[in-house]
């Protein structure tokens, strides 16, 4: 099988654990930069051209698409589901839930429990914004986010307009969460591949720091989810159509609660956590559905 993976960087761990799995198992294994695709629309036959050649060959992708060249990244996703080409994460999926309001929007009225969230269009009431998330503290995120960047907590009511009062002033739109005081700077990551959890780890922001994210210094263990964990991980999933991807959780007095769905998720982490070969699970599952 001709495998393709969209990543601007071939030394990402992520990136050469999945060529490694791939070409173990005996398949031609090639990394691509979506940006230098271009993408030719022509009737009856849509096509790609990267450097010197058609992309007519492939049979199957695997985005690794950042944030920053999410447009254009999901153009060359959708272009090669055109072709036929089978992706380990859908164009339009991608596209959810990168957009944190619209995937909590849809996550909710799935039922998925979540913290109380209240998105507004630069409101001057932050007195009312802050009653409906039950109080400070708050946290305050940017709806264009990523590893824990635009994301503030504020202690006090005066920090909490303060910071949405910067946030207004420069046109960016923010969604205010209640903070869950008993997650203790925690959370979960599952690992979701085809449906089902197949790695799950803990983890735990570094002292004085509400954020969890591993880049930030945060610190990660494996873990065993409880059913209702697992429920909510798998139905996340469902729901925003990514058979691939990593849902991330906090623990609460009142069940699981989720944070967000992310379609790329990093492999290095929860495979050191976790001891698990999560790169071999998602080629298993396309040759599973490739077949």
């Amino acid at each position: 099988m001709n495998i393709v993976i969209l990543s601007r960087n071939a030394e990402l761990y992520s990136t050469q654990r999945l060529v490694e799995e791939a070409s173990k198992r005996g398949h031609s294994v090639e990394i691509i930069d979506p940006l230098k695709c271009d993408i030719i629309i022509e009737k009856e036959k849509p096509t790609i051209y990267y450097k010197d050649r058609y992309l007519d060959y492939v049979d199957a992708i695997i985005p690794r698409i950042g944030a920053s060249i999410t447009f254009y990244g999901c153009a060359v996703v959708r272009q090669f589901e055109e072709m036929g080409v089978f992706t380990i994460a859908p164009s339009d999926a991608i596209t959810r839930s990168r957009d944190k309001l619209r995937s909590l929007q849809r996550l909710s009225k799935a039922g998925i429990g979540m913290p109380k969230t209240v998105f507004t269009n630069y409101s001057r009431d932050v007195e009312e914004v802050i009653n409906y998330v039950g109080g400070t503290p708050v946290i305050i995120k940017l709806l264009e986010g990523t590893q824990g960047l635009g994301v503030v907590l504020a202690e006090t009511k005066n920090a909490a307009e303060s910071v949405l009062e910067a946030f207004n002033g420069l046109q960016a739109r923010v969604i205010v969460q209640e903070f869950i005081k008993e997650a203790k700077g925690a959370d979960l990551r599952a690992l979701v591949v085809d449906g089902q959890v197949v790695g799950a780890m803990k983890r735990q922001g570094k002292e004085g720091e509400f954020r969890s994210n591993l880049h930030r210094g945060g610190s990660a263990n494996i873990i065993k989810l409880n059913e209702d964990e697992l429920n909510l991980a798998m139905k996340a999933a469902k729901v925003l159509k990514l058979p691939v991807c990593g849902v991330d959780m906090l623990q609460s007095s009142r069940g699981p609660l989720l944070l967000e769905v992310n379609s790329t998720p990093g492999l290095e982490g929860i495979e050191a956590a976790t001891h698990k070969n999560i790169a071999k699970a998602i080629i298993t599952f396309i040759e599973r559905n490739r077949k």
